[in-house]
């Protein structure tokens, strides 16, 4: 019997819902001939160095989405549904103290784990989860309400989540039930015609724009679907001069001369689309709500631990330096990246900063005693940098926040309701996956077995004593 794999599943509703978006936000069909163009014209120039990043028939097809949601009943049936298509939860992100403005949600991504699941379609499901319960938000009158409102709707319907869970169970679906589930899947997350409350969602939308999209409204929607682009600086650039309106900056690691790490994003602003609103009388009108933006990405190499804190060290010294003198912000952390991290990719994972995949050369005979940089010298190993499949929180409230139309309201004397992974794995009901475990395994595997390739007893130590902290 012929079954379409989860992997199969997973391209074909992406490839579905990133033509349902194109008919829903024009622009981000706009943005992806602007993707096309730079990413031709990037692989042209310097394709080896591109291509050390992602084959260009990955990147071509790469993209995105976020959902938000506003119940653990809701979170836990979204793990069924991109269960079904081999993705997993991984990571937890708080984005409630992660910008100036009101951002009440806490989060984690879905995606493939296994490198050769993301070599067949790496696509990602950013998923926001609403916190009522947070008093820095909310009050308890209005957290019952959004409960009671969150209580009546349905997010996915039964034949859509059996058809999920025989998926996830069997590893796909027979052609039948592929093409159902798949259109089932990008219905439920298309934007919905039905209005909308225009009293309640004002309500909410003066405490968040994101709770009022999350809790103001009956479905859940897709809010961007972001493609990767390999020189996000020049997409910037070009969007502009198709006349397409840009957020202030790009977010993330500064443009510099040494690796790409992490994660770059920027997006188009968020338009104005007309909804049917519910007035109190009855009637119908409509209104304009501003909820849906182009979002874009550039990835780099994936960072350790201790790069990581590198990096949250080198933005806060970066931002210190931009409030103290007249330097603009992006001249200020290209400064500080300068100081704080290598200009070479090797260097990086040498002094135990970054991922990176280890392969022996053909017929290399390496020389007694040597160590992890004399193998990468000789010639003995090829490395490879791991890129960064997932997210920063500040980096995503930043974009939120870019495309908020007002700041929302939050009580800072308040104390935040204590949500953690812990929390977040309990409410899914299934492993919620560590990044930091899942690259440092996918480098251990690597260095194994190039190690056994070259006849090697043990492999190398990845980083030489005080490596990590030579850049502290």
């Amino acid at each position: 019997m012929t079954i379409v794999p989860s992997w199969r599943l997973r391209a074909e509703f992406a490839q579905s819902m990133s033509a349902v978006y194109g008919t829903e936000v024009p622009a981000y069909t706009t943005l992806l001939d602007v993707c096309a163009e730079v990413n031709a014209a990037v692989l042209r120039a310097d394709g080896a160095r591109a291509r050390r990043l992602g084959e260009p028939e990955r990147v071509h097809v790469e993209r995105h989405g976020a959902i938000r949601v506003g119940t653990p009943g809701e979170l836990a049936q979204v793990a069924r549904v991109f269960g079904a298509m081999g993705m997993y939860p991984v990571g937890f992100y708080d984005l409630r103290d992660a910008a100036r403005s009101a951002v009440p949600v806490v989060s984690t991504a879905f995606r493939p784990i296994a490198a050769d699941e993301l070599a067949r379609n790496p696509f990602r499901m950013f998923t926001s989860l609403l916190t009522p319960a947070d008093r820095r938000f909310f009050d308890e009158d209005l957290e019952v309400r959004i409960g009671r409102f969150l209580a009546g709707r349905r997010l996915f319907g039964a034949e859509l989540l059996d058809l999920a869970d025989r998926a996830e169970r069997d590893g796909g679906l027979v052609p039948e039930a592929a093409r159902r589930f798949v259109t089932l899947a990008t219905a439920a997350f298309a934007l919905s015609r039905e209005p909308i409350d225009r009293a309640w969602y004002a309500e909410l939308s003066a405490v968040s724009a994101v709770a009022a999209d999350i809790a103001g409204v009956t479905s859940t929607h897709i809010n961007h679907l972001t493609p990767r682009v390999l020189d996000i600086d020049l997409l910037y650039a070009r969007m502009g001069e198709r006349g397409i309106a840009m957020i202030d900056r790009i977010q993330g690691p500064p443009r510099w001369d040494g690796p790409d790490v992490l994660l770059r994003q920027t997006s188009f602003r968020a338009l104005d689309e007309h909804r049917p609103m519910r007035e109190p009388d009855g009637t119908i009108g409509t209104g304009a709500v501003r909820v849906r933006f182009g979002e874009v990405e550039s990835r780099g190499i994936a960072l350790t631990p201790a790069g990581r804190a590198h990096y949250d060290a080198a933005l806060v010294e970066a931002d210190t330096l931009a409030a103290a003198s007249p330097v603009l912000p992006a001249d200020a952390a290209r400064a500080v990246w300068e100081q704080r991290f290598p200009r070479e990719e090797t260097q990086l994972v040498l002094d135990g900063l970054g991922y990176a995949t280890f392969t022996a050369a053909s017929g290399a005979r390496p020389r007694e005693g040597r160590d992890l940089a004399g193998l990468l010298a000789d010639g003995a190993l090829q490395m490879q940098p791991i890129v960064y499949e997932d997210f920063l929180p500040r980096s995503a409230a930043g974009i939120f926040q870019s495309n908020l139309t007002g700041e929302g309201r939050k009580d800072g004397s308040r104390s935040g309701t204590l949500l953690d992974a812990g929390w977040m794995a309990g409410v899914l009901d299934r492993p919620l996956h560590d990044p930091y475990a899942l690259y440092a395994a996918q480098q251990d595997r690597s260095l194994r077995g190039a190690a056994h390739a070259l006849g090697l007893a043990e492999p190398p130590p990845l980083v030489a004593a005080g490596a990590e902290t030579a850049r502290s």
